[in-house]
């Protein structure tokens, strides 16, 4: 195991990192000039206080923060890999609730839990493509919560024209302040209650099109060649 994954997964430097992860968040949102595509795709849900499965992938997690409505509850579903405890103590400092687990890949109680969150009203965000892989191909468990509880699937991106693509499984892409970034909201991807599984394939394509597509805008709106899906 490389030094920097043992130091990130330390649980005595955890506490602290978490914090400064977040400070860092913190910082970039506010230094960096936003651009916002597809705002109305968000707000006509927000605003009436309706619930959404906001969906992004796993190289643009960031900055995920910033594509939470102020207007109900975000849950985030995070995967019980060691990985994911980092990601999770960041989180709880934005106060979003945390889903341990994968829709797809760590059993039902994840996806129970999504199930009750959903139906009370709240938001849940998922990487379709996490915990992972492959990168920017999109697995069924958006897609299954959808057809369950009716809940629209909104896909959500960003890039910017100052940051760095690191060499990992996702090409996580580390935004830098003081630069200007698009941040990008799909329209909702819609599953019928009695979906089959012919629609439930059709509506996981569409989502992964969506992602892909709204990435790549971004990435080029901000100067950038677009990360290839693996």
């Amino acid at each position: 195991m490389k030094w920097h994954k043992r130091f990130l997964r330390s649980s005595l430097w955890m506490p602290f990192l978490s914090r400064a992860a977040a400070a860092y968040i913190r910082l970039v949102f506010a230094t960096t000039r936003w651009e916002v595509m597809g705002r109305e795709n968000v707000d006509g849900l927000a605003s009436n206080g309706l619930p959404a499965i906001y969906t992004f992938w796993h190289g643009r997690l960031l900055m995920m923060p910033c594509f939470a409505p102020q207007f109900t509850r975000m849950h985030v579903m995070i995967s019980l890999h060691r990985d994911g405890e980092f990601i999770a103590r960041t989180m709880r400092h934005f106060g979003f609730g945390l889903v341990r687990g994968s829709s797809s890949r760590d059993g039902g109680k994840a996806v129970r839990d999504s199930i009750k969150l959903l139906k009370k009203g709240e938001n849940i965000s998922i990487t379709p493509d996490g915990p992972r892989g492959p990168r920017m191909h999109a697995q069924m468990g958006a897609v299954i919560l959808a057809r369950i509880t009716g809940t629209p699937i909104l896909p959500v991106t960003c890039s910017g024209s100052q940051g760095r693509l690191l060499k990992s499984w996702d090409r996580f892409f580390l935004l830098y302040p003081f630069g200007r970034a698009v941040l990008a909201y799909g329209p909702p991807v819609l599953v019928p209650l009695e979906a089959t599984p012919e629609q439930c394939e059709a509506a996981r394509q569409k989502l992964e099109e969506s992602l892909n597509t709204l990435t790549a805008e971004c990435d080029r709106k901000c100067g950038r060649e677009p990360v290839l899906p693996a």
